[in-house]
């Protein structure tokens, strides 16, 4: 048999070749071992572009912004997460409810927008309403501004009132034509004192259907003073004041200590 020259040695005795080199991979050699370098995904170690930044993660519940890049909608006063209407809704809803002409600075503290915005808006109002032809119309005097009718719609509105409304009076109006049939003639302030809130609607309306009428002023303030009018007799089926139910002693007898503190 031919032996193998690669297992013969110098000597005839034959060897095993040396084993190879056994590589450790204990957790000691793990621990041992040097730590990589990091490489930072903003700096690649290749040589590779750059990736694009990271999209800052929405809230949940947040919707998604049409083009992505709209403003934000300004906040409700009632509900941070609801948006608030649009600048010309609300100065129109404001209008509606004030009772004397609102100058344009509040308005712009109340929706909390520039002044310059809000006068702009008042001025853009007015003259979509004069451009429409409306029933009303938007007004600056005394330093505001508030809504009124149209001044060609009047002989309609003074028939409505006067002849076309039937309705019973409201418990507003009863309760101010009760305090100045017991205590007239009788100033706006003090029945104001009495009722504790403002009367100056009432008194118009009272006045409008001829229930009451102005007679004279008041001492230094010039306040009108207001009575009754014999309709008012009329529509109560009574010849005089003096079948009035007797309700005076219920009422206050000092009324300019009341309409001090009005």
């Amino acid at each position: 048999m031919t032996e193998d020259p690669r297992n013969a040695s110098t000597d005839g005795v034959s060897q095993v070749p040396p084993a190879p080199d056994v590589i450790d991979i204990t957790s000691d050699a793990l621990a041992a071992a040097p730590a990589q370098p990091s490489v930072s995904p903003r700096e690649p170690s290749d040589g590779s572009a750059e990736p694009p930044a990271r999209t800052p993660e929405r809230p949940l519940g947040t919707p998604e912004p049409l083009g992505g890049t709209a403003e934000p909608h300004p906040a409700s006063a009632a509900d941070p997460d609801e948006p608030a209407p649009p600048l010309r809704k609300i100065i129109e809803a404001i209008l509606l409810v004030v009772d004397q002409p609102v100058p344009d600075v509040d308005l712009a503290q109340v929706v909390e927008a520039p002044r310059a915005t809000v006068l702009e808006t008042l001025e853009a109002l007015a003259a979509a309403y004069e451009q429409d032809d409306r029933g009303f119309e938007l007004r600056q005097v005394a330093g505001g501004w508030r809504l009124y009718t149209a001044p060609d719609c009047a002989p309609y509105i003074e028939r409505f009132v006067l002849e076309g409304q039937q309705a019973r009076l409201t418990q507003a109006a009863l309760e101010t034509l009760a305090v100045i049939a017991y205590r007239q003639p009788v100033g706006r302030q003090s029945v104001a004192a009495i009722r504790g809130v403002n009367v100056d609607g009432v008194v118009r309306t009272l006045l409008t259907r001829g229930l009451i009428a102005e007679a004279g002023e008041e001492g230094p303030s010039g306040a009108h003073l207001y009575v009754t009018t014999p309709y008012f007799l009329e529509r109560l089926g009574l010849r005089s004041l003096d079948e009035l139910p007797n309700l005076a002693p219920l009422l206050p007898v000092n009324l300019d200590d009341l309409a001090d503190h009005a």
